[in-house]
């Protein structure tokens, strides 16, 4: 049976009592029940909950304001130089293909995608626009992309404590090819463990940037990156919504 956190929301605790059953706030409530379940397991348990998850994932990050895919996508054609029915994009914890339905709107017509899920990548495989999926846990496995070999290199959300760890930033640079795009998007949570993730992950985008591995072309900071489920319900009056970072970086040509 398709997970859905409609399905979700009628067996869990957190549930609100007072409000009625389908509302917005027992969509947040059970968005963020599911959230804290994956961030208590293992990787490899958090890729079954994802596999259950993976046939209503866009519907359900829609109810919550996820706007990363949009806002990322269109960051990187805002700045891209290049013709996008002929550059090879690697969609990197690609999910559902969210992403690279967006950039097939835009022109994009070439994708390889790697992600931990297999029920996520059923669903991308349905997209039609893939030439090639392949599964890997990023940070306990290698990046599965040959060096040098794609013109643009993607990772949208799963830049965060608990899920892609910084050093899998170095995979996504070797990834590109010479002159090639690699271009970011990451929530700041409002915790200690997402200032951290954010500070060494800065440090270490610089410290490649010192090395010439790559050139920042640009950063933006993203507005209503998603709906703040932790924070939602505790006051109306705080900012519903978290922010978030998108970055590109182009590879150098040595």
């Amino acid at each position: 049976m398709a997970f859905t956190l409609y399905r979700f929301w009628e067996f869990s605790d957190y549930r609100s009592r007072e409000a009625p059953r389908g509302s917005e706030a027992n969509v947040v409530n059970a968005a963020k029940t599911f959230i804290e379940s994956c961030s208590d397991v293992a990787p490899q348990q958090r890729m079954k909950l994802y596999d259950q998850w993976a046939e209503t994932y866009e519907q359900d990050h829609s109810l919550i304001g996820y706007r990363a895919p949009h806002q990322t996508v269109d960051f990187l054609n805002a700045n891209f130089s290049g013709s996008r029915e002929e550059v090879l994009v690697l969609d990197v914890a690609c999910g559902s293909g969210w992403v690279a339905k967006l950039m097939a709107e835009l022109g994009f017509r070439n994708f390889v995608g790697v992600d931990g899920s297999k029920g996520m990548l059923e669903q991308a495989a349905k997209t039609g626009l893939y030439q090639d999926l392949r599964l890997a846990l990023l940070g306990t496995e290698p990046l599965p992309a040959q060096t040098d070999g794609f013109d643009v290199v993607m990772v949208v959300g799963a830049l965060r404590d608990g899920f892609v760890p910084v050093s899998v930033v170095r995979e996504l640079c070797y990834a590109a090819r010479p002159g090639g795009y690699v271009c970011m998007s990451k929530v700041d949570p409002k915790l200690e463990s997402g200032d951290k993730y954010k500070v060494c992950l800065e440090k270490e985008l610089q410290l490649m940037e010192d090395e010439g591995l790559w050139t920042r072309v640009i950063s933006q900071e993203m507005e209503r990156y998603v709906m703040d489920v932790n924070n939602y319900l505790k006051n109306q009056h705080d900012d519903q919504y978290l922010y978030g970072t998108m970055y590109l970086y182009r590879k150098g040509l040595n």
